[in-house]
């Protein structure tokens, strides 16, 4: 029996990014599409982020590039000459969809942009991902994880309030950017896929700020409704009995008043009285069912003074399976190595283990967060070595090994 196709087979995708908005054609890649990772000769930017496997930084070894490039074939290019520009519009004309990171203009002075590439295949659409966009005045501002963020205006409300902002672990801006960009680059694949001939591409522009800006939920009302700007509150009650607590292996997050309040405050007190929580009895005074009270000072810090020694005698696990029983919202702030043995997790086997490709070595990666109940998601091939499908590539070009031998000779093809 063969095996069944995933519902993008047929796609052809060329991934000309350099970052982690490596992860637009990973999603691809692993719906089926055939993804092919277009390097300059170096290798991407990304064979250089840590963490390296073994702890060994190599080119090939950077654990994020076998993450987000999994799934795809790959070729090295030189994209800054003739011969190699010439490589990559034949490719283009066989393709669905392009996606690039590059500075706006940059793909203009090589010929590589999504006008130039239009003339080769009328019907491609070219997805750039960037900081800022290809226009306006911060266009061409270079601008990282860390920048976008902040100028996304989502750093601002990170961390804890004594403290400098904190940004999220792990290019949080990139990879909205990179999501973003994926449903936009199937959208309009859908639209030219149902047009009759002659079909015509797209220019799909994804700003890394913008995608950034989507983040802040109601932050930008409070500011034009109110006058008020949100703050930092991480690591603070928002009112009393709401917030993050330590307790005795870790953190747990518990919401016994905001919403409905006055149901999960009383069965939080009796919960606590209960069980032994010294000074317990406090919390059912009248005082503590008015809303008013428990966004002050006082009410949080006598909160605290209860819950806080009561916790710290409990383990996640516990404080979670006592909560739930009561059914009072609480859950444990889970670690990387909580998730690996969380119960939910395993059983709609949510990691999947893959191998390696430089060192042989099996480890466990995140799948896929839906599933689609006729077409499959599959991990896919190991992420390629630099330059492991140039020749591959390039034979189905039509190139002949004499002419690919001349590539090679010239620093075109690595």
């Amino acid at each position: 029996m063969q095996p069944q196709l995933g519902p993008l087979a047929g796609i052809r995708v060329l991934d000309l990014s350099g970052g982690a908005e490596q992860y637009c054609g990973k999603l691809f890649a692993q719906l089926g599409a055939d993804v092919l990772l277009v390097e300059p000769l170096a290798g991407s930017s990304q064979r250089r982020e840590a963490p390296f496997i073994d702890g060994s930084a190599h080119p090939e070894t950077s654990l994020s590039f076998a993450y987000f490039n999994q799934g795809k074939r790959g070729i090295a290019l030189d994209l800054d000459s003739g011969a190699g520009q010439d490589v990559l519009l034949k490719l283009a004309g066989g393709a669905d969809l392009v996606i690039e990171s590059e500075r706006p203009g940059l793909m203009t002075e090589r010929g590589l942009d999504a006008k130039s590439l239009s003339q080769t295949n009328p019907s491609l659409v070219v997805t750039s991902i960037t900081p800022f966009g290809q226009e306006g005045p911060y266009a061409q501002f270079e601008g990282g994880d860390l920048v976008t963020l902040a100028f996304g205006g989502l750093l601002s409300l990170g961390g804890y309030p004594e403290m400098a902002p904190t940004a999220p672990y792990g290019n949080q801006a990139i990879l909205s950017a990179a999501q973003f960009a994926a449903v936009a680059s199937m959208m309009a694949l859908w639209e030219v896929e149902g047009q009759s001939e002659p079909r015509t591409g797209q220019h799909i522009d994804v700003s890394v700020q913008e995608s950034v800006a989507m983040a802040l939920e109601n932050a930008v009302q409070f500011v034009e409704l109110e006058g008020s700007i949100r703050k930092r509150n991480g690591g603070e009650q928002r009112q009393a009995g709401t917030g993050v607590f330590p307790c005795g292996d870790g953190m747990i997050y518990l919401m016994a008043g905001g919403v409905a309040s006055n149901k999960f405050w009383k069965t939080t007190a009796n919960w606590l009285v209960e069980t032994g929580a010294t000074g317990a009895e406090e919390l059912l005074n009248d005082r503590w069912f008015d809303h008013a009270f428990l966004q002050t000072a006082e009410a949080k810090q006598l909160f605290a003074g209860i819950f806080l020694p009561y916790a710290a005698t409990r383990t996640k696990a516990e404080l979670y399976e006592e909560g739930q029983r009561r059914r009072i919202p609480i859950c444990p702030v889970s670690t990387t190595a909580d998730l690996l043995q969380n119960r939910q997790l395993t059983h709609r086997q949510f990691f999947e283990e893959t191998v390696h490709p430089h060192s042989g070595r099996s480890f466990f990666v995140p799948g896929a967060p839906y599933r689609l109940s006729q077409s499959p998601w599959t991990l896919g091939r190991p992420a390629p070595q630099l330059g492991e499908h140039t020749h591959e590539v390039l034979a189905e070009l039509g190139l002949s090994n004499e002419q690919q031998a001349v590539l090679l000779r010239e620093g075109v093809i690595a």
